[in-house]
């Protein structure tokens, strides 16, 4: 009788003489790569995130970028709990390409929102007109092959250029409603 055989993955004890690089496993066309561009250029004293110059006593606290950096993939992914994202760091090879292995506790995760809300409003807003500008939202194709018939759409759905204007300009309602639900999250545990 022929045995099959299967696609066998590699074995957890086995030991490399290279090890794998995280670089090797996030694509070149991978949002985080935005995400990790993004935050690497912003001037975080500026935007007046708290802890952005590191005090030379004490035990060193984290970067805010690296938290930042969380902050951003988790609303970019629609994950809202700092326990969840604290999980993510753990599991998820984006994530541990963003901050590098970092595995902040979730108390951290949410001190740092806690702490940082105008500024956070701020980088929000900045972000997902920079998604805009680099079409990272536009995943759907459409297109039209010249039929005639009538159809009907719901106003909630048409974007135009007005439509997304007046969007920017609710942005700030969203990013308080984001930040509200994260507070909600934490004091139900």
């Amino acid at each position: 009788m022929i045995s099959m055989k299967y696609i066998t993955g590699e074995s957890r004890n086995q030991i490399v003489l290279l090890p794998d690089c995280i670089e090797d496993y996030v694509g070149k066309e991978n949002p985080v790569r935005v995400v990790d561009a993004f935050v690497n250029q912003l001037d975080m004293d500026k935007l007046g995130f708290k802890r952005a110059k590191p005090s030379d006593t004490g035990r060193p606290p984290y970067n805010p970028r690296d938290l930042l950096k969380l902050y951003i993939y988790g609303y970019f992914n629609k994950i809202r709990s700092s326990r969840k994202l604290m999980q993510e760091c753990t599991r998820n090879l984006e994530v541990m390409y963003l901050i590098g292995k970092l595995v902040p506790d979730f108390r951290t995760v949410a001190d740092f929102r806690k702490e940082n809300p105008t500024a956070l409003k701020k980088v929000f807003k900045e972000f997902a007109k920079t998604c805009m500008k680099l079409n990272l939202y536009q995943r759907e194709l459409l297109s039209i092959d010249g039929s005639k018939f009538r159809a009907q759409n719901s106003k909630d759905n048409c974007y135009n250029r007005e439509v997304l204007e007046k969007k920017l300009a609710n942005m700030d309602n969203h990013i308080n409603d984001y930040l509200n639900y994260l507070d909600a999250e934490k004091h139900s545990f």
